[in-house]
């Protein structure tokens, strides 16, 4: 059975960019919920954007080191599938919440990322960003792929500088289970560009295509 790399498309901020990924068969959507990102949105804008999008895509609320009470606030508003903490957040307080979640490794840091991922047995997945710890993602970087561990016990997602240069090498060097991207396919911060998604998008469905996976 062939295995297809997912792709989330963080950084949504225009339900005219959320209704073209869809189309474009991104599966899931990522917001910004951290007030310094030129990405950031507001909860109800969240939410709207949510409410008229069709089903089976996954909804991805992203939060750095954020107080508790304005994560409870997200998830009274925003109908999110999926948690995505991006910051220096202990499994305990990943967890508090009882939804799924996955957890966001640095890359741009000297850390170890499998003693890393083992402080969060609860994790259903990792992102690897190529942020240093404390830094936000979504910088357009790519870190040292050498970097990559060859095994962990969830399922990888890598993100950092990915675009449609060089996604496909990426998927068919590290074979993630999935790919994130923001500032690849954009015209500016948080405006996403039609053009660019159907390019990255292309990529993906070209390396299955030559690798046949």
């Amino acid at each position: 059975m062939n295995f297809r790399t997912r792709v989330k498309m963080c950084g949504i901020t225009r339900l005219e960019d959320a209704r073209y990924a869809v189309a474009s068969g991104v599966d899931a959507l990522g917001f910004v919920f951290y007030e310094p990102s030129p990405r950031n949105v507001s909860p109800g804008v969240a939410r709207d954007i949510i409410a008229a999008l069709p089903p089976f895509v996954s909804m991805v609320g992203l939060f750095l080191d954020a107080e508790r009470d304005f994560v409870e606030e997200v998830l009274q508003t925003a109908p999110l599938d999926l948690l995505q903490f991006h910051g220096s957040e202990t499994a305990a307080y990943c967890e508090s919440f009882s939804r799924r979640y996955i957890k966001s490794i640095p890359m741009g840091g000297q850390i170890d990322p499998a003693a890393y991922a083992a402080e969060h047995p609860g994790a259903v997945g990792f992102l690897l960003d190529s942020n240093a710890p404390g830094e936000r993602g979504g910088l357009g970087k790519v870190f040292d792929w050498n970097a990559i561990p060859d095994q962990l016990s969830r399922p990888l997602v890598l993100a950092g500088g990915l675009d449609p240069s060089n996604v496909g090498a990426a998927i068919a060097r590290h074979r993630p289970y999935g790919v994130d991207v923001s500032s690849g396919v954009e015209s500016s911060h948080g405006i996403k560009d039609a053009g660019r998604i159907s390019a990255f998008m292309k990529e993906v469905e070209d390396v299955h295509t030559l690798t046949g996976r």
